[in-house]
Order: structure tokens, then sequence, then C-alpha cells
């Protein structure tokens, strides 16, 4: 049949479908492979959803105008003043990001590594995906100088980069760029007419929220657009949220309007009744921002451990600052790994699977050099269900907690068997206490 050729899912979702039925089949896995926030339901959302149910016409494609007056205020009070007639909103922001890369012309620059959603939605819509590696401290924003030698490597190509990713806090490294690299790369895009797209969905799962952030859009408005969404912070991913804010002005605007004629075929609107959540959760009351600081701390504290445990092995890995992402680099160890037959992500992955049960996303599916030793690990899948999260939420210290402690030590174990160094001692008595 002509058209596309086939593509495979999307890796992350096809091993979250591995893993449900691999579990249903009676396997114990520890399971780092999926980036979603479990956390109990706030009593608030679940009561703007019940009053949201009777919301069951259409409503204009960009968003009902009390939704998008609440994205306005959420992003105002982040310094970024914002009207209304800037937002959309969607059932997630992956759709968002589908209709930008539909409604820009040319290529698309990515960090690389990056989150594996970006280069094939580029692909979909019949453009390129241009990989350029990122500074080796923190992910999300390309390095500088290397940057500027792609866009001249790729016009030389006949390749006509128009937009550039940026990705804050960043997912897969669980890191944040540092304002001065994010003034230095805005400056390059703003130089070189690029679009940038400031994927901003983990703003509010900052480890430390005094530790100073930058948006792109602070720095280049006129030409940022910026994507956030309820899935990460508030951990409400399967109600699909998501609202972008286009610059003010006429690129703006003529960007709001191609991503409102491309939502109008595509998803018609945000469903009702999540409006009607959109409108309350992105006022932030106060169980709101409550829930915002005890998620930050808690994403933290375990994504720290998990890379306490990374170093522990021998790897290398960025220390975490944001999201609740590790990104590990067995590199340091290469030559002990291939005498095991591990030569590269894809290869490392599935021996960590195969023979611990600890399952990974390689990072070749981000966009990495397939012959690296890296992969990207979600730690806030390590809560536990409902009763453990609300516990782990509560906890002066949560890796200690006994079900974030055995999961903790599974991983260490499943380190030292992969790399053939001695069994490590109870986690509990490697890690310091949390911050």
């Amino acid at each position: 049949m002509p058209g596309l050729p086939a593509r495979p899912p999307s890796p992350n979702l096809a091993l979250d479908q591995l893993v449900h039925e691999r579990r249903a089949a009676g396997e114990s896995l520890v399971h780092l492979a999926f980036g979603e926030a479990r956390l109990p339901l706030l009593p608030g959302l679940a009561r703007a959803l019940a009053d949201g149910a009777g919301q069951t016409s259409y409503g204009p494609v960009a968003g009902r105008a009390e939704a998008r007056e609440a994205v306005a205020g959420y992003f105002a009070r982040r310094g970024l003043p914002t009207g209304a007639e800037q937002i959309v909103l969607a059932p997630g922001s992956k759709p968002l990001l589908m209709a930008l890369q539909l409604t820009l012309p040319g290529d698309v620059l990515l960090p690389a590594p990056a989150w594996n959603t970006y280069a094939p939605q580029a692909v979909y819509a019949s453009n390129r995906a241009i990989a350029v590696p990122v500074p080796e401290d923190c992910g999300g924003v390309p390095e500088p100088a290397a940057l500027r030698a792609a866009l001249a490597r790729s016009r030389a190509a006949g390749q006509t980069p128009a937009s550039l990713v940026l990705t804050l806090p960043d997912n897969p490294t669980g890191t944040l760029a540092p304002p001065r690299l994010v003034r230095e790369v805005c400056e390059v895009a703003r130089a070189e007419d690029l679009v940038v797209v400031s994927d901003e969905i983990y703003r509010d799962v900052l480890h430390d929220p005094a530790g100073g952030y930058l948006s792109a859009a602070e720095v280049v408005p006129e030409r940022t657009v910026v994507t956030t969404g309820l899935s990460k912070s508030l951990g409400l991913g399967g109600w699909r949220i998501g609202a972008a804010r286009f610059p003010a002005g006429d690129l703006g605007r003529r960007l709001r309007e191609g991503v409102v004629s491309a939502a109008s075929e595509l998803w018609s609107t945000l469903a009702g009744p999540m409006q009607h959540v959109a409108a309350y959760a992105f006022t932030e009351p106060l169980e709101v921002a409550e829930r915002l600081r005890a998620a930050a701390r808690l994403h933290g504290a375990v994504a720290r451990a998990v890379h306490r445990i990374a170093l522990d092995a021998g790897a290398v890995c960025r220390p975490p600052t944001g999201a609740f992402y590790v990104y590990p680099d067995f590199g340091p160890l290469r030559a002990e790994l291939a005498a095991r037959g591990v030569t590269d992500s894809a290869s490392l992955a599935r021996r960590l699977l195969d023979e611990s049960g600890v399952v990974v996303l390689a990072g070749h599916l981000l966009g990495d050099a397939p012959d690296a030793l890296r992969f990207k690990a979600a730690t806030s899948l390590l809560y536990g269900d409902e009763r453990g999260q609300a516990e782990a939420l509560a906890a002066d210290d949560p890796v200690r907690l006994p079900h974030i402690a055995i999961r903790l030590t599974r991983i260490a174990e499943a380190f030292a068997k992969l790399t053939g160094r001695p069994a490590p001692v109870p986690v509990a008595d490697l890690l310091e206490p949390s911050r």
C-alpha cells in the first residue's frame, strides 16, 4: 500500500506495554523506561473533573477563555507576561509539538540526546531532524559551537534548518541548562533566524526551585514558543492536558493560527472536562502549589539516589537537577562490559533486562551514538502504588522507605552484576540522607 513507510511505535510506550504484559505473566521487573510521574490524585483535581463533566460540547479549538486565562496567569507568574489570546490548549503537549512541526517550514535542530518523540515528529511533517551534541555538564540544549557548525554543515548540504528545540529541564538527562548557556544558544537562534520551541513541561519539577531558571522566552521573546502541560508536575499523564504559549507579534500570531488550523483537523479541541481541570490547576490553588513543592522534592531525592548508585557502579553521570531522570554513561567500563558481550546501548539495555529484570531506555533510541554505553533511567516509577506514593511524598527521607529502598537495592545489584563488580552493600548504607 502506498504511503509513509511503516515506523516502529514510540520506544518508551512500547517498553511500557512490554512491562505490563510481562508483569501480568508473573515477572518481577524494575521499570525505569517510562517517564510517568505517578502521584496520588489531588482531591481538588478530582472535583474539577467531576464539575466539568457536563461540558460535553466541542468548544473553541484553542480552548475556552477561562482555561486560556488560567494558563496565561501561570506564565505571567513565571516572568512571562501573557495574554489569553497567546494560548492554545490541547490533549497533551505532544500534539502541540506535532502541530508546530506541521506549521513551521524547514528542518529542526535537536539536542542529542533528546526525548525520543521530537525526531519522529519531524519526519512525519516531512522535515529533517538535525542532531547537535549537548555540552558535558547538562542536556536539553545544544553545545553552542556545535550548533553553529551544524547550521553551516546542514545549509551546505542543502538542508533548511528553521527551528531549534530546547528542553528545560531536560528529558533524558535530568539536568537544567544554566542561564548563561540558554542566553548563548538563544543568541545563536536570533542571529540565524531560528524559531525556538522551548519544551518546559518539567519546569515545575526543579529539585531546587531557588537554583535559577531562565526560559528561552525571556531571552528571545519574539521567536519562542513555550509548551507545557500537567502530565509531569501533577501526575496527570492519562488526562492529556497540554498548553502552548505563542510570542506576541506577527510571527507569534502566524504560528498560533497555523497550530489552531492543524488542531481543527487533528483533535478539534481539548475535552471539555479537561479544560475545567486546566482552569483549576493552572490557577495554582494552595493544594496544587503544595503538591508541586512536595513532588519536586521527592523526584529530586530519588533521582539523586539512582545517580549515586550509578557512580558507585563505575559510571559517569551528570548530577540530576530537574525532572526525574538520570543518564549514566558506562563508557569507563567498556573493556569489562565488552568481555560480557555488551558493546553498545542496545546490548547494555538488553543485558539489564534479561539478566536482572531492570528496564531502561537505550541511548540510541534518544538520538545518542549507538556505540555509546548510555541509557535513560526514569526514577519516578520507583514510588510504588498510590499508598506508597503518598508515603513517599510525606517522608522526610523517601529513599529510606522500605518499598523504595528495596527497588534501589535491586538497581544497585543489577549494575554490579552487569559490570562484574562485587555485590553492593544495602543501598540504605550507601546513600547520604536526602536533602
